[in-house]
């Protein structure tokens, strides 16, 4: 990659079988090129079509990401591949869950901040809270970057979940 070529971040629905082994094909080839995957789901969406879908989100040159969409159309169990960065105005949403050990001031700064940024408390004891938050992946990383300094000692994230906006399918 040349230093003129801006690094773009690109969300990638893959509509594949659902069946053994096509996960597995799908991370070798980011791996085998060398991409990286910077989010990863994977559920079924249609049980009597036997289909799943794959979100990835990955960074890379225009022509990398070109690159991998190429690559991912053209294995198999593969149906469809939409960059939902480029074809449309994706949802995206991740869920996070953040554990805190804190007390005294800590611990009331860090509820005020859960209340500003609509995060829930799903665990509490004397000394430490787990959250629960959903929203965009710069939300999640923005909470996760406040409640650092206020005791932050766990973090679980889910991955990014995208679907188009409007009436048309994946």
């Amino acid at each position: 990659m040349s230093a003129g070529e801006a690094i773009q971040t690109h969300t990638i629905a893959v509509l594949v079988d659902n069946e053994a082994g096509v996960l597995a094909r799908v991370i070798g080839l980011f791996s085998g090129r060398g991409y990286n995957i910077e989010s990863l789901t994977v559920a079924e969406v249609d049980a009597e079509e036997h289909t799943s879908r794959i979100t990835i989100v990955t960074s890379g040159s225009a022509q990398v990401i070109e690159q991998i969409k190429a690559q991912l159309d053209r294995l198999v169990p593969v149906h469809r591949v939409v960059d939902l960065t480029v074809e449309t105005v994706p949802l995206a949403r991740e869920l996070a869950l953040l554990k805190l050990r804190a007390s005294g001031e800590k611990r009331v700064e860090s509820l005020r901040l859960a209340d500003a940024f609509r995060a829930r408390v799903v665990d509490s004891t004397l000394n430490s809270f787990v959250f629960e938050l959903t929203g965009s992946p710069e939300k999640i990383n923005a909470f996760i970057e406040l409640m650092g300094p206020l005791g932050l000692i766990d973090v679980s994230r889910t991955g990014v979940a995208a679907i188009s906006r409007g009436a048309e399918p994946l």
